[in-house]
């Protein structure tokens, strides 16, 4: 799979040629060429699985994964008091997490 970048709107700067005009000519030139050059490059770059799922959750507007009725509902649970944190719950998904992160397999 292939995934294009973009220059994220950053200005393109003008590569270095061995044109000795000088002016707005030269520049317009320039980066005329190296734009050119940058469309017929061979380069790619290949994401891991990993990558393109960071990628795929980081799309804005995506909110398939967002419940709004346990979101109001937590809101509301906390505007009152009543929200209960289950400390030893919240230990053990932390262990969990960390033997995912170092590669041990839960018991």
């Amino acid at each position: 799979m292939n995934t294009t970048i973009s220059n994220n709107g950053l200005p393109k700067f003008p590569q270095a040629s061995n044109s000795t005009g000088t002016g707005s000519a030269a520049t317009a030139a320039t980066a005329t060429g190296s734009t050119a050059a940058a469309a017929t490059s061979d380069d790619q770059l290949k994401l891991t699985d990993s990558a393109l799922a960071l990628q795929e959750a980081a799309r804005p507007g995506d909110t398939a994964s967002i419940d709004p009725q346990r979101v109001e509902q937590v809101r509301k649970a906390l505007a009152d008091g009543s929200y209960k944190i289950d400390a030893g719950r919240i230990a053990d998904r932390m262990l969990a997490l960390e033997q995912q992160l170092g590669g041990v397999s839960k018991p």
